[in-house]
């Protein structure tokens, strides 16, 4: 039988773990694609619609590299959603700690896309993950923004790094708030005709 390699569109480190967690060891490819330049070419569309745009510009970048190989390809890109207004990397400190500052004691939404190649076929969704936000203080926003760590991941905070003990809760798929919705992935691989446990071959 021929192995179906899982090639991932994506630079992020925590999406190439939750895979590698989940059993799967993914072909790393990523994308040329320009996060800004596209959302800006796209206008005022939803961040639901956003992430799903995102991911599927990653996948079609990528995509004809894998031509005629047994390999599916996965792109996914995250959005966070705030009183309606979507959000990606802060990539600054002063965006950061802006956005910190107005997501404290709050709710807001991690939208993920996630976009499926495999062969002719293809397949997308967006997982959406509630997050709550509890209260920091000034001198905390400060001390985390100054780690680095928000600046390049969407919404300025990540759920398995240090801004961890500041959120207290989320309702929804863990793996969604990482980078990549397991369940999600899965079911579109299911609706391409793979079976999730025989990428496991790949490990």
């Amino acid at each position: 039988m021929t192995t179906i390699r899982l090639v991932l569109a994506s630079a992020s480190p925590a999406r190439k773990r939750v895979l590698l967690d989940a059993g799967i060891s993914p072909i790393i490819e990523v994308s040329a694609v320009d996060e800004d330049a596209l959302t800006h070419q796209l206008g005022a569309i939803s961040p639901i619609d956003l992430a799903l745009a995102l991911a599927k510009a990653k996948a079609d970048d990528v995509a004809p590299k894998f031509a005629g190989t047994p390999a599916v390809i996965v792109g996914c890109d995250s959005i966070f959603e705030l009183a309606e207004v979507g959000y990606g990397k802060p990539l600054t400190a002063q965006v950061a700690i802006e956005r910190i500052t107005a997501m404290s004691g709050r709710t807001g939404l991690l939208h993920t896309g996630h976009w499926v190649i495999f062969g002719d076929l293809a397949a997308g969704a967006t997982a959406t993950t509630v997050i709550n936000f509890g209260h920091m203080a000034a001198a905390e926003i400060e001390a985390y923004v100054a780690t680095g760590e928000p600046l390049n991941v969407a919404g300025a905070f990540t759920l398995d790094g240090r801004s961890a003990p500041f959120i207290d809760g989320i309702d929804g798929d863990p793996s969604n708030v990482l980078g990549i919705s397991m369940p999600t992935l899965r079911r579109l691989l299911r609706d391409l005709g793979i079976t999730w446990t025989d990428l496991w071959t790949s490990a």
